[in-house]
């Protein structure tokens, strides 16, 4: 793990990329990292995502911006733009349940090929997709995600990069940084080693590559 400025931390996403990004709406978002990918105009991403948020926050403003040809996401009706852009055909929205979706992450994540799930049985989340019966019941064979980055927020972090999330927070970041091949955690605050419990780490820093601090220079 390496600590480091936002601006050489996004250097290493690529246009085209696959990003991963944690938050619900704002909640667990890493603004920061945001702000710099907008800054560096990074662009084609394929965001990954629980929703887009609004058109001026969070994930929103990666869409505002046009920086993103597809979203892989539970829902995006908070964001004007999304929708926009959906219905004039300049951006892909693949629609996924929520559960669905980070199941799918996780899949990812522990090295699975993907998850068996009812959601969506005789809908058109069905359509073109593997149905399994088992037992009477039938299921949906839905592929596991994995990412080419993970844009992940945490309230702290040491300087092995062992990471604490406040709240609710914890959402979708420990998951998605599980199934990433490189995981870019933005932290409010960087705590000496062993200063954390290690019964209270929630994400272990082995499995982060690089972490910036919030508000450093």
């Amino acid at each position: 793990m390496k600590i480091v400025k936002a601006e050489e931390a996004i250097s290493f996403v690529n246009n085209g990329d696959s990003i991963m990004i944690g938050g619900f709406l704002t909640v667990g978002t890493p603004e920061t990292l945001i702000d710099e990918i907008i800054k560096q105009n990074k662009k084609d991403l394929i965001i990954i995502c629980n929703d887009t948020s609004f058109e001026d926050k969070g994930i929103g403003r990666l869409i505002y911006h046009k920086l993103a040809k597809k979203v892989i996401t539970s829902h995006i009706g908070t964001n004007k733009e999304t929708q926009r852009q959906y219905i004039e055909k300049e951006l892909e929205v693949e629609l996924v349940p929520q559960g669905t979706l980070i199941e799918q992450i996780r899949a990812g994540g522990v090295g699975l090929g993907g998850i068996l799930t009812p959601t969506g049985i005789g809908t058109v989340v069905e359509d073109g997709k593997q149905v399994i019966e088992i037992d009477g019941k039938k299921y949906i064979l839905e592929k596991a995600i994995r990412g080419k980055v993970a844009l992940v927020k945490a309230k702290r972090a040491d300087h092995i990069g062992n990471l604490q999330f406040a709240y609710t927070a914890s959402n979708f970041n420990p998951i998605i940084a599980m199934a990433a091949d490189l995981v870019i955690v933005e932290v409010d605050e960087l705590v000496p080693t062993g200063s954390i419990p290690p019964e209270q780490v929630q994400f272990p820093g082995a499995l982060v590559d690089y972490v910036v601090v919030r508000g450093r220079e």
